[in-house]
């Protein structure tokens, strides 16, 4: 939603406004991850900043095709998957860490169009798998295939995934 605005704010920069609001959201939910209040900040302080968001783009004479215009829309379509992080603080206010994710395999699935062999290519999809599940369970990369390698070859067939290694 802040891209679709930042994107409008060059040409129109009342869609600035929606822009500092949205600042305003993330200093609130910095505050209360630091105070350990985050479901409480997020009732008292960002609600009333979604709402003024939601005055805001209600209350803006649009065209539908321009670039506020789309801003808007695709702000109000998407509203209920929006606000859902007021009620629940376990939903963040953005999916970067999603999108961060998802680059690598994306870059991956380029490089292996220079693939030479099909087990070549699958080998390095098993690695970047491997690779990415230990980031997702905070395992640093080398250390988790260097062990799992480890253990591999003291008993070989065994398969150790990331989340394994957590618990030993």
């Amino acid at each position: 939603m802040r891209r679709k605005f930042l994107d409008a704010a060059a040409f129109y920069p009342q869609a600035a406004e929606v822009v500092d609001l949205i600042g305003q959201l993330y200093a609130c939910d910095a505050r209360g991850r630091a105070t350990g209040g985050l479901a409480a900040v997020r009732a008292a302080e960002s609600a009333p900043l979604v709402a003024a968001i939601r005055t805001w783009c209600d209350a803006q004479p649009v065209l539908p095709e321009s670039a506020l215009g789309k801003a808007i829309r695709y702000t109000l379509d998407l509203w209920p998957g929006l606000i859902a992080c007021l009620t629940n603080a376990a939903i963040p206010l953005d999916t970067n860490h999603v999108e961060r994710g998802l680059r690598a395999l994306a870059v991956g699935r380029k490089n292996h169009y220079g693939s030479r062999s099909e087990r070549g290519t699958r080998v390095a999809a098993l690695f970047y798998s491997l690779i990415e599940s230990a980031k997702l369970v905070g395992l640093e990369p080398a250390g988790y295939l260097a062990e799992a390698t480890r253990r591999a070859i003291a008993a070989p067939g065994t398969v150790t995934l990331p989340a394994a290694l957590l618990h030993t």
